[in-house]
Parts: structure tokens; C-alpha cells; sequence
């Protein structure tokens, strides 16, 4: 269709209007994404450019469109922690947690201490994992690629641990209403402790090679920053949000799991460029480290799940064995465990920012309403006031400095 017959509600009639000057000339109209290798996500961005200056820009989303808040409004409370952990892949437990978290919330279950705990351990590695992958590729986006190479490894080593806990590694489904399946193995123990002793060395040479070099520092210092005011507009939450100045972190604000058991500093930037959200992650994984020493030193012993039977699974040997527990665990995992009807909100920090899920029940099988409140999906409206003006080479650095995972665009 040419772009004369265009109707003026055509979503891109704006962009193309303002490519013609009166003078008969034109600017630029330029398609990035949705599936250009810079934008590590599927989305698009339509582009006027006047050269390599971007003027003006129009965001796309719905690529992957899988509709998992109307999916989860049809399974059983039980059945949607695997929704969860395809939103931000990078950190899958942390999405894991937080609704198990809100479901718990809902049926007022209190998670005995050990897996509060637990549950912070993992939460605090998937938060590594997450940042680790958002500031190596922000390298490699500005040509550094050897600092990926360095570091990708021990995202695998996490990878590892995952695996020894549940079985899984990037989407784990991991934890149960109430805790968690079962104990974590010695080997999980062991794993953890050869982590914690190996990457903060490799974590400090990767500082080295990026917070002090100059080509790195020209290419993200004053490049797509945002004020604490419009942050705060925009709704920006977590590293995005800090790097700009508002010391906000769900942890400290709104404690769950046990957090207020630790000590940690929230890091806070001051100009919200590319560079200040570069560092702010970098603090965080220092911090996480941390949280995760404090927890293995305090884990309480006890029991890994609250005495929930009417939630949580019986041991499968029993099943095999006892009728009382084959009829609790054909109730569980069909879903036919009524719930309270009630309207409730529960957010965690999540790698990105504040994860929440708003969940409103009819005392049904499965929810009335849930809405998923995907950080990503509300930061990146800023995207596009944070390029106009920068050139197409900044823009590919500011969507990764953002860390937009395209699984938390589409609902």
C-alpha cells in the first residue's frame, strides 16, 4: 500500500507526515526491529531520522503476544507459576516467588523461616543472573565483547544450582504454595559455595574493564538520560529508576520474605543516563552477594513448607499408598481447592523493577481477574522520548541499558 493511501488514524501516519519538509525533501523512515538483533527482543521501533539523528519514534509491541493473563484466569492457582517464568526469562524464580507470594497472601499461609530464606537466596542469584546479562551485553553492544565471553560462564554455574534445586534452568517453576517441594540438597550447598568464592573476582575484573574505559564511557555517558521527575511520570521502577536518583526498592519499602533480617545498601545514581544504569547494576550485584552470605549464615533449620495439606503436594510415596493423600493430591493439582473470595496486591523487586500481580477471586478454581504488573512493559513507553534527539547508534545502547525483555511486553 503506498504510503499516500495511508488513512490519517494509520498508526505510523504521524511519523510519515513529519518526514515530508515543505521544501519537497524528506527525512528518513527507519524500521528497527522487530526482529534486528539490537533490539534483543522482538519489537519495533519506526524511526525518522535526519541522517543519524533520530527525531521522532513510534514503539510496537505484540510480536509474541501469548495472552498468559487471560491463560492464568482460566488455569487453577496451582497450574500458573509456569506462566509466570516466561514474562522475564533472565530472572525466572524471582517471578516464580513472587506468586507463590501472593497466593499465600490470599489464603494467609505464613512460609516458615528456612524457606523464607531459601526463597531470598534464590531470588538474590536470579537478580545476578539478570543484571549480569544486561551489563555484558551493554557491552557488547558498544564493542566490547570479551567482557560477555568473561562473565556468561557463572551465569550457567547459577544455571547449575537452579538445576539441582528443581530440575530446571531458565523457566524453573520453582517452589510450591507454602515453600518449597523439598530441601535443598548438599550438592545444591556445595554449588552455591564454589559461586560465591569464584565470581566476585570475575565480577571485579568485569568492573575493570568497562567502568574506567574511555571508549565505553564516551559511548554511554550522557547518553538517554532521564530525570527522577520524569522517571517517576513514566512509572520506572527498579535499576532504571535509582540510576535516576529515587532511592525506591520494594525490599526495603514494602519488606517480604524476611529482607528486613538483612543489611544492604540500595545503590542510587544521579543523571539517569545509560552509564549511571550501567553502575547502579553493578553496585547490586555487589549487594546481592551480600544478602546471599547473610542468609546462608543465619538459615534457620526447620521445616522448607507451611503445614498447608489442602495446598501442597503430598510425598509421592504416600500417593502410591494411602487414599487420604491420592484424593488431596488429585484436589491440588486439578484445582477443586476453594479459595477465599477477596482482592488482593503483591509485589516483589524484581530484576527489572516492581513485579506485582493484582488478583481478584470469586471463590472459584481459578482466578476472577489477575493482572500482572510487568515492569518492562511500563518502562519502555520512556524509550522513545529518551532517543529523540540521540543518534541510531545511542538508541541501540539505551534499550539495553533499559534491559527491556520482550517477554514482559506482551499480556
Amino acid at each position: 500500500m503506498s504510503d499516500l493511501l495511508l488513512p490519517p488514524e494509520h498508526r505510523y501516519a504521524k511519523i510519515i507526515e513529519q518526514s515530508r519538509n515543505e521544501d519537497g525533501s524528506e527525512f528518513s523512515i527507519l524500521n528497527l526491529g522487530p526482529t534486528h538483533p539490537a533490539t534483543h527482543g522482538i519489537f519495533q521501533n519506526i524511526l525518522l531520522m535526519d541522517g543519524e539523528r533520530i527525531l521522532d519514534a513510534e514503539p510496537t509491541v505484540g510480536y509474541i503476544h501469548r495472552a498468559f493473563e487471560k491463560i492464568a484466569e482460566n488455569r487453577p492457582f496451582y497450574q500458573i507459576n509456569v506462566l509466570t517464568d516466561r514474562m522475564n526469562y533472565c530472572s525466572s524464580p524471582i517471578n516464580n516467588m513472587a506468586w507463590w507470594m501472593t497466593v499465600e497472601k490470599l489464603l494467609n499461609i505464613e512460609v516458615p523461616k528456612r524457606a523464607q530464606y531459601l526463597r531470598v537466596i534464590v531470588m538474590e542469584l536470579a537478580r545476578i543472573t539478570d543484571h549480569l546479562i544486561c551489563n555484558s551485553i551493554l557491552g557488547v553492544d558498544t564493542g566490547a565483547y570479551t567482557g560477555f565471553l568473561y562473565v556468561f560462564q557463572f551465569r550457567e554455574k547459577v544455571y547449575e544450582i537452579y538445576e539441582e534445586i528443581c530440575g530446571a534452568r531458565l523457566t524453573t517453576n520453582m517452589g510450591r504454595i507454602g515453600g518449597f517441594e523439598r530441601d535443598w540438597s548438599p550438592k545444591a550447598f556445595e554449588l552455591l559455595n564454589t559461586f560465591l568464592e569464584e565470581f566476585p573476582v570475575a565480577w571485579k575484573e568485569f568492573e575493570n574493564l568497562f567502568e574506567r574505559n574511555r571508549i565505553f564511557i564516551d559511548r554511554t555517558v550522557n547518553v538517554g538520560p532521564i530525570t527522577a521527575e520524569k522517571a517517576m511520570q513514566y512509572g520506572l521502577t527498579g535499576p532504571n529508576l535509582r540510576a535516576a536518583g529515587i532511592d525506591y526498592d520494594v525490599r526495603v519499602a514494602q519488606p517480604y520474605s524476611s529482607y528486613e533480617d538483612f543489611e544492604f545498601t540500595v545503590p542510587v545514581g544521579k543523571s539517569g543516563d545509560t552509564y549511571d544504569r550501567f553502575c547502579v547494576r553493578n553496585a547490586e550485584v555487589w549487594e546481592s552477594l551480600s544478602i546471599i552470605r547473610q542468609a546462608l549464615a543465619k538459615l534457620p533449620e526447620g521445616p522448607i513448607h507451611a503445614d498447608v495439606p489442602d495446598y501442597y503436594l503430598p510425598p509421592k510415596e504416600d500417593v502410591y499408598t494411602n487414599m487420604e493423600a491420592l484424593i488431596y493430591h488429585f484436589k491440588i493439582v486439578m484445582g477443586e481447592v476453594p479459595v477465599p473470595v477477596d482482592e488482593i496486591y503483591h509485589a516483589v523487586e524484581g530484576g527489572n523493577g516492581e513485579l506485582g500481580f493484582y488478583l481478584i477471586t470469586d471463590g472459584s478454581r481459578t482466578p476472577y481477574r489477575l493482572k500482572f504488573r510487568r515492569p518492562c512493559y511500563i518502562y519502555y513507553q520512556a524509550y522513545t522520548e529518551m532517543i529523540k534527539g540521540g543518534m541510531l547508534s545511542d538508541a541501540i545502547v539505551i534499550l539495553s541499558s533499559l534491559n527491556v525483555i520482550a517477554g514482559e511486553l506482551d499480556a
